[in-house]
């Protein structure tokens, strides 16, 4: 059954079909940057993907090895890729059934870079880095 998502102001609509991976919460500079705070992602392969509306998608560049998908209507952070790989994170809050147990966050990654102005107090693992 096929889980469809979509970004704030409905410009960008999808839905995935398949299993998504467990839910990580990154906090890497750049997630951090790009939606104002941690990023919680699931992923799928990226064939499992498939695009309804896509007339406000922008793909934006975020470093040499991967970019990232977001409306460029509303500014909803909504996939990254990285380059060559064969699947695709997804903003676990993008998700319109949240009853999944996928969209439940399993580990902190990247907790190195992790905002000093918030603290990470459940039991989840903690990585320093990915």
């Amino acid at each position: 059954m096929a889980i469809k998502g979509s970004c704030e102001c409905g410009e960008v609509t999808f839905s995935v079909d398949g299993p998504l991976r467990p839910t990580f919460a990154c906090h890497c500079t750049q997630c951090r940057k790009t939606s104002g705070h941690y990023w919680a992602a699931t992923a799928v392969p990226s064939t499992h993907l498939k695009l309804i509306k896509d007339s406000g998608l922008k793909w934006y560049r975020s470093s040499e090895r991967a970019q990232r998908g977001f409306c460029v209507g509303c500014g909803s952070s909504l996939f990254y890729q990285e380059d060559g790989g064969d699947s695709t994170s997804i903003g676990a809050g993008t998700l319109d059934d949240l009853s999944s147990s996928a969209t439940k966050i399993v580990k902190h990654i990247f907790m190195a870079d992790k905002g000093a102005y918030y603290d990470v107090a459940d039991e989840l693992p903690q990585l320093q880095r990915w």
